[in-house]
């Protein structure tokens, strides 16, 4: 099992339960072609975000 996160700026859904990809990630079978496809396109990624990170937004 391989946990993904979505990239910053994405939305990206699981097309098994059709439920979004959280900044805590989801497990996904790491061999599922619909992942590799979605980690190719860079629309998820595998690596943790780091804490504390804001969207830049302000007040």
């Amino acid at each position: 099992m391989k946990v993904i996160y979505p990239v910053e700026g994405r939305i990206v859904r699981d097309p098994v339960t059709g439920r979004e990809v959280t900044a805590d990630g989801v497990p996904v079978d790491e061999n599922d072609s619909f992942w590799l496809r979605r980690l190719a396109d860079g629309d998820v990624t595998d690596e943790k975000p780091k804490a504390g990170k804001t969207d830049g937004g302000g007040a």
